[in-house]
Order: structure tokens, then sequence, then C-alpha cells
């Protein structure tokens, strides 16, 4: 989980009798006593660990200046390189076009210069032959040149121009300069942890599987509301055993913002709301979540509707469209192989894992969130290796939500709170960056047969497809709730026909799109029974084209064909999951899933 750094309390200054400092001060040759009390036993630790802080807080405002000053003069230098072959490609294209058309009237200029010569010189001699006696050579000499006029007269020379002189230069440069007048834009906001509070409905009792609300509002050092948006907030809730419930933060862009999310159990849980992984005012906040009366199911009844509680899902036999994953509807055996993790900080154990991802080379990656760090296992489930560093500059991670493997064995990260996504070695060094400016809040990655990165942003509810040298190939995708909108859209997966599936969260439902972004399929509604979702989070694509997709607020994995078609379940109840986050399947045919609300990862048998 994210943990606050040390703040400045208040503290008190009381007399102290047995601690007294005295100064003088020489005035006009006397003395003036002065005398200053203070408790130095509870204010002195408290401002060292304030300056420790805010020289922290400094020195990485100081990294994120020269990361943005790097991106400045890089992305600068790639558009005059950009300028420099456009001009010289203009340049070229001038010279060959005017070298067409010179060739063509220059002949043309040639051969009437010749055509002139040779008639002012045949006539020149006529007259001289006309002006001289009459005799039998002058008479030859006139036949001949008689004959030669002859031919010259008949020789067609090209009178009419056989070009012109168009050569025009158009150059709309006004959209363009008005691009370059609005590139760039530095956000940032005064928003302080301090001084910002919460409220609404979300923060007092809420109710097991409905959508509860809280609202922040962003102020400045001064109290002052804070106008604009972007500001780095986090949202946590925890259950009373530490688990964390997944939810959405919406960023109103006016300076405040809410936070949704959803409880699947009661009890006596806690809300911590951080503003730049500070408290604000009133975090953690205690919360209490109950299920809904008898009164208000009765009258859901009355009303014909369901009251929200909890059902157990009853299977149905498997769609002929698709490869069912067992002939046996209900197993005896539990699915699962194996778990691994506790939550904690050190190898082996997580804080809210998210992403998972399976390699070829038989390893698996999680991307442990809170613990800003990417662990990787064998099939086996044996540790092998974990990278990662939390802070804000390249090669740092703030926040990982998304994890994939890239064809070329490169270790692909969504950052969430950084805004990008990291591309690492399979040694985890760190390579490139790609999406800075563009995303907002990138939660799930893929990548398609291309090896183009297909990126989920959870915030901007836009998928994202660049390639691996960061050139933003397209991008689709907004805000609502239509065939081609998402709401926290959370993960993606690819299958053979290079369709990209999305699970959309508050919509309740997964979409299969075209690379282009055309909508496909989409397949799901809110409930409980076959084929429904309670805010769908990971997504995999078998060999068969089956499509497995873990239920966040139902708890469970379920099965679909290639055309949305209820197959199964997956069987979890041996050791139930709790908030199942990222998806994937392993090279040997399992799948394996993040069990966020248990800190652990879980392989389970699939028989494809």
């Amino acid at each position: 989980m994210l943990t606050s750094s040390a703040q400045p309390k208040k503290c008190r200054t009381r007399m102290n009798q047995d601690v007294k400092r005295k100064l003088y001060i020489h005035a006009s040759s006397s003395f003036v006593y002065l005398t200053f009390d203070f408790d130095s036993g509870s204010r002195l630790p408290q401002i060292s660990d304030a300056l420790s802080f805010v020289k922290e807080i400094l020195q990485q405002l100081t990294n994120q200046r020269a990361s943005i000053e790097e991106d400045i003069q890089s992305s600068f230098e790639d558009l005059h390189k950009q300028l420099d072959v456009r001009k010289s490609v203009l340049l070229m294209e001038l010279e060959v076009t005017y070298g067409l058309k010179q060739k063509v009237l220059q002949a043309q200029v040639d051969s009437l210069v010749r055509g002139e010569g040779e008639i002012t010189a045949t006539c020149t001699q006529t007259e001289e032959a006309l002006a001289g006696e009459a005799c039998v050579a002058s008479l030859q000499v006139e036949q001949e040149l008689r004959e030669k006029l002859g031919e010259l007269v008949g020789l067609g020379l090209p009178c009419q121009p056989e070009e012109n002189d168009q050569l025009d230069l158009v150059m709309e440069t006004d959209g363009l300069r008005k691009s370059i007048h609005n590139l760039g834009t530095i956000v940032t906001t005064s928003a302080v942890a301090s001084q910002s509070e919460a409220m609404g409905a979300g923060l007092e009792q809420c109710v097991v599987g409905h959508p509860a609300s809280v609202t922040i509002v962003t102020r400045d050092k001064s109290g002052g509301a804070c106008k604009s948006g972007n500001a780095i907030l986090s949202a946590e809730v925890f259950t009373p055993d530490g688990s964390i419930v997944d939810g959405e933060i919406v960023d109103h862009k006016n300076g405040t913002y809410e936070f949704v999310y959803i409880v699947p159990k009661e009890g006596d849980f806690s809300l911590a709301l951080r503003l730049y992984d500070q408290h604000i005012k009133g975090s953690p906040f205690k919360l209490t979540i109950t299920r809904v009366s008898e009164a208000e199911v009765e009258g859901a009844k009355r009303r014909g509707k369901s009251p929200g509680q909890k059902k157990k899902g009853s299977k149905r036999a498997s769609s002929a469209l698709g490869t069912p994953r067992r002939k046996t509807q209900n197993p005896i055996e539990d699915d699962l192989i194996f778990r691994i993790g506790t939550k904690g900080r050190n190898k082996g154990e997580f804080t809210n894992l998210q992403g998972v991802a399976a390699s070829s080379t038989g390893r698996i990656l999680i991307a442990d969130s809170n613990n800003q760090c990417v662990q990787i296992f064998s099939n086996e489930g044996e540790f092998k290796s974990r990278f990662g560093v939390r802070g804000r500059s390249p090669g740092q991670l703030q926040r990982p939500t998304g994890v994939a493997v890239h064809p070329s064995g490169d270790i692909i990260i969504a950052d969430y709170d950084n805004k990008w996504v990291s591309i690492f070695s399979c040694e985890g060094k760190f390579k490139a960056k790609l999406g800075s400016g563009r995303l907002m809040g990138p939660k799930g990655v893929s990548v398609d047969e291309n090896g183009h990165v297909i990126v989920v942003d959870n915030k901007a509810c836009t998928v994202f497809i660049f390639q691996l040298t960061g050139k933003l190939i397209t991008k689709f995708g907004s805000r609502g709730n239509g065939d081609k909108q998402f709401a926290g859209p959370h993960f993606a997966a690819v299958n053979k026909n290079n369709e990209i599936i999305v699970t959309d969260f508050h919509n309740h439902s997964v979409k299969v799109f075209t690379p282009e972004g055309e909508l496909v399929l989409k397949f799901g509604s809110n409930g409980e029974g076959n084929g429904q979702f309670n805010a769908p989070t990971g997504v995999a694509v078998d060999i068969n084209g089956n499509i497995i997709v873990a239920d966040w607020g139902n708890s469970r994995i379920q099965v679909f064909d290639g055309s949305g078609s209820f197959l199964s379940y997956i069987n979890t109840s041996a050791d139930p999951l709790y908030g199942p986050q990222g998806l994937a399947l392993t090279s040997d045919g399992h799948v394996v899933v993040a069990d966020s609300g248990n800190h652990c990862f879980k392989v389970y048998r699939y028989l494809q």
C-alpha cells in the first residue's frame, strides 16, 4: 500500500524552568537581558522530520523538472528533424518538377532558335542571290534556295508552348502555427493534502455490492479551492484483514474529484485518501458496510427489481460455438494448483498486486502496485527476481498496474501515477518510456501480433496503440456507456484475429474491437448470474479463442466462447477469490490471476 511520509505536527510551547537560554544584546554600553523559554524536547524532532520531508519533495520536484526538460528537448528536436526532412522533400520536389518543365521548354527554345537561324540565313542568301547578275550559276543557286525555303516552311516548328510556367507553393501554416502555439502544457496544481477534504455518502454507511461515492475537494496552502484538475490522488479501501478494495477516481477538471467504489462484503472498513502520497484531512476514514435491510429487499421485490444481494450463479450447458472447458458441470475438486504470496514488502509478498503477464519462456510477472515493483516467478511459483524503485523519474515506478511481455522479451509496465508506460529489458533494466503527455492513467497493457503496445487508459477511458518506439498509431474510445465508450476500462487482451478485447469496469461488460477501433462484439450486463458481471477486470484468450474474464465484484472467473456466450466458471470455491484483478494464461496452459484482496496470485487448472 502507499504509505504517507511523515508530516509536521502541531506542537505546543510550554514553560520549562529546567531549560532556559539567555541572549545578551549590547546596546549603548548597556546590556538588555532577554530570556526565551521553550520545550526543546517536543518541537525539534518534528521540525527535523518536516525538514527532511520537504527536502525530499523539493528533490522530487527538481528531478521532475529535469525529466520534463529532457522530454521537451527531445520532442522539439524530433519536430525539428521532421521539419528539416519535410523541407528537404519540398525542395527536392521543387527541383524535380522544375527540371521536368525546364527540359521541355528549353528543348522547344533550342528548336525554335535553330529554325529561326536557318530561315534567317537562307533569306539572307536569297536576297544576295537576287541582287546579283543573272547567270546560269545564280539561277542554280536560286533554285537551291527556293527548295531549302520550302523545306524550312514545311518543318512545322513548335510555335505553341509545350509546357506552362506554373510552380506554386501551398503552405497551410495557420493551423500549424496554432498547433505550435498550443503545443505542450506544463500540468500542475497548488493542492496540498493538509487543506484538502472529502465529503459524501461514501464516507458513511455503504451497502454491500452497491456503488458508493466520495467527493474530494482540493485546496491550496491557504485553504482556497483549487480550480483545475490533474492532481495526483490515490484512494484505497482497506478491509479489516488489510485487503484492498479497488475503485475508480474521476477527475472533474475543476479541482474536485469523485471516488466510486464497491465493497463485496459487510464489515468495518477504512478509506485512505491521499494527495501526493499524503493523507488529506480526516484520512483514513472509518466506513461501515452493511447489507440491504429486509424491508428494502421486500420493497425491491414488489418493484420487480433485484435487491442486489449476491446469488450463487448456476451453470448452464456450454455453447456450441465454443470449446467447453470440461464435461462435468460441477467438478468436486477445486481447480486451484497453488497460491503464492502474503501481505508484505519482501520478495514473494505483495501489497495490492494488479496486473499479471505470462511469458513464453515459463515466467509469471506480477505488477506489485503499492510496493512499486514487478516480481517474477516460474510457472511452478518459484521466485526468480524483482525490480523497480519508487519515484517519478524515468526508470522509476509510481503505482504500476499493468504488465506485458513483448515478443522481443522486453517487459512493458503501465505506470498509473506517472502517466506513462515504461519499457524494461528482461533483466529489469530501464530502456525507454512511451505515452508521456498523452496518457492520464494507464491501467492495462498488452501486445498485438505486430508487436504494437496496447494501453488501456483508465482515466481517459481510451485505448491507445503505440509502436514500441513510442509513435502513436491510433486511439479510440471516450467516457460514456455507448458501444465505443468506456467507464473505467481496466485490462485488454488480443485474440488470434488481432482484435482487442477490453474489460469495461463500470459498464459491467466486455467489448471487442478491430485494431482500428471499430466495435466487433459486446457482451455482459450488471448482475451475478451466468454471463453477468459486477465490474470485470482481468481478461485473457486461449488458443481456441475462448475469453476468460476476472469478475471483480463477484469474485469469480468466467469463461466465454469467442462470440461472448457463457461457457463455465473456473472452480475457486475451496480458496475463494477476493477482488481478482489481472489474469493471464501461462505457457503451460494454466490460468494465473492476481487475487488482490488476498495479497497473492493463484494458478488454476484450465483445460483448453
